[in-house]
């Protein structure tokens, strides 16, 4: 007799459906598991053992073996511990099989028999309402999943409490979802003096994700700057919410089941390794640039940071999703995120101050800012050079535009571009049109097609900066709530594609 289980494999931000078997037969006593398991769930036997044995619950001498289905799949991670647990019990009629097949099933147990909480109870929990079932998991886990409504969610604290909810003795009540955190940085463009340019360019990369370099000596504002663009961004929507949260769920990053509306922001360090960056390791786990999905990723001290690193960024920028190529598996993870990088002038900062240049200079810069290669400057919409803020401005009375009526206008730009994209499967924003769909909606007028052209000749933009200059003034127009690209949005829109480099 076979009893079945079930449970998931994460391949990326998908759940794949694995089925645990388990078959008692005649022979020396023994409990193998087989399918491809890694060390944690190759383990998995002992701690079941124990488990069973806490609550007096004796294995028969029998041999028993475990399989876990499709067996050319990897299974990776502590949480197949409940399902085979689950599958056992069934086996040897502890619970009843047809209850068991009714659920999705994941969790660790601990010696004791108390379930610990694990990542991706999120995903876990879309791919058991795409198969009509229920999801068992750790009561820690239950606010997480919970948030998948499509999904009856069954949140318990030990492996004796699910034997009662199956026999029927004391079901488990729906968990529910966790509670919305709010942003509690209390970041505000409102701190920032001076630099009107730069949150002027802040302001257009908000309203349509377009990425953002700035270059400027040390303690100009550049971070303080980036940090505070979260602020002025639109809530995620559900959608995105939940799709950002399933990331951060096999990231192992939600606190308490909560899920938060605001916009992820990340800034790695220039010491980050490219698996940190983009995906990989042990497990192949999510990057960076994945965690930033739908939020901002913030790249301080650009030329610091290892040149294969900064190029691998080429290829997700223009696609929207990164793959992490295994010898056993290609994994898919989205990372459509607004980019925003910072750079000091040269290696000591000061290139721009005649007093304080080094004798280096412009080699200096030259060869400091040349380890960003040509093609990723390529990719940077808006480049802006954020000079020293004067004391006068820092000591002045007067605050700078608050972030709340910066966001009030980013927002109602964003619902320009929603309604101008809706119908079309994929574009959300203006930094995601092409082909014609963008000559539809950004071609200038008369005077406005003039002037790119002339720039285009004078700087040689490269297609790519050419489209670019597009989608910008696009943006730009929709902030002056025009209808049309009209020149003096391609003239602010060229004015920022030519600050400090050209192409």
């Amino acid at each position: 007799m076979v009893a079945r289980a079930y449970t998931v494999a994460f391949e990326g931000v998908d759940a794949r459906q694995v089925e645990v078997q388990c078959a008692l037969s005649p022979g020396v006593p023994a409990f193998s598991i087989v399918g491809l398991p890694d060390k944690a769930v190759s383990e998995a036997r002992d701690r079941v053992r124990a488990a069973l044995a806490s609550m007096a619950i004796a294995l028969p001498a029998k041999k028993i073996t475990v399989n876990l289905s499709p067996a050319d799949l990897p299974k990776e991670g502590s949480h197949f511990d409940l399902p085979i647990a689950l599958a056992l019990l069934a086996a040897i009629g502890i619970i009843s099989e047809e209850a068991v097949e009714g659920a999705v099933a994941l969790g660790e147990l601990s010696l004791d028999g108390t379930l610990v909480p694990v990542i991706g109870a999120l995903p876990a929990a879309m791919s058991a309402a795409d198969d009509d079932r229920a999801l068992v998991c750790p009561h820690a886990c239950g606010a997480e999943a919970a948030w998948v409504g499509a999904a009856r969610v069954l949140a318990a604290k030990s492996l004796a409490a699910v034997i009662q909810h199956f026999n029927g003795q004391s079901p488990l009540a729906p968990a529910d979802p966790g509670e919305v955190r709010e942003d509690a940085s209390g970041r505000d463009f409102a701190d920032v003096k001076g630099q009107e340019r730069a949150k002027r360019a802040l302001e257009i990369a908000a309203a349509g994700r377009h990425h953002v370099l700035m270059i400027g000596s040390p303690g100009s504002g550049k971070s303080m700057l980036a940090s505070r663009l979260p602020s002025i961004l639109p809530p995620l929507t559900p959608a995105e919410a939940l799709e950002t949260s399933m990331i951060h769920s096999l990231a192992g990053m939600i606190d308490e089941g909560g899920i938060s509306r605001t916009r992820p922001f990340r800034d790695p360090h220039h010491t980050a390794s490219m698996a940190s960056i983009v995906g990989g390791g042990r497990g192949a786990k999510p990057g960076e640039i994945s965690l930033a999905h739908n939020g901002v990723l913030f790249l301080d001290e650009l030329p610091e940071f290892a040149r294969p690193v900064l190029e691998t960024l080429r290829q997700p920028i223009e696609t929207g999703e990164v793959v992490v190529a295994r010898a056993n598996a290609h994994v898919r993870y989205p990372c459509r995120f607004l980019l925003v990088a910072a750079a000091n002038p040269c290696r000591c900062g000061h290139l721009a101050d005649a007093n304080r240049a080094c004798g280096r200079a412009p080699a200096c810069g030259e060869d400091y800012l040349g380890r960003i290669s040509g093609p990723l400057i390529d990719r940077f919409d808006l480049r802006i050079n954020v000079p020293p803020v004067d004391f006068r401005d820092l000591t002045g009375t007067l605050d700078g535009e608050g972030s709340a009526s910066i966001a009030a206008r980013v927002a109602t730009a964003r619902e320009v571009q929603t309604a101008r994209f809706m119908g079309y499967n994929g574009p959300r924003v203006n930094a995601d049109a092409e082909g014609r769909l963008l000559e539809e909606i950004a071609t200038p007028d008369a005077e406005g097609q003039a002037m790119l052209g002339k720039a285009a000749d004078r700087f040689g933009l490269t297609a790519r900066g050419y489209h670019r200059v597009m989608r910008v003034a696009r943006t730009i127009a929709d902030l002056d709530r025009s209808q049309d690209v009209r020149k003096p949005h391609v003239a602010e829109a060229l004015s920022y594609r030519l600050s400090g480099y050209s192409d």
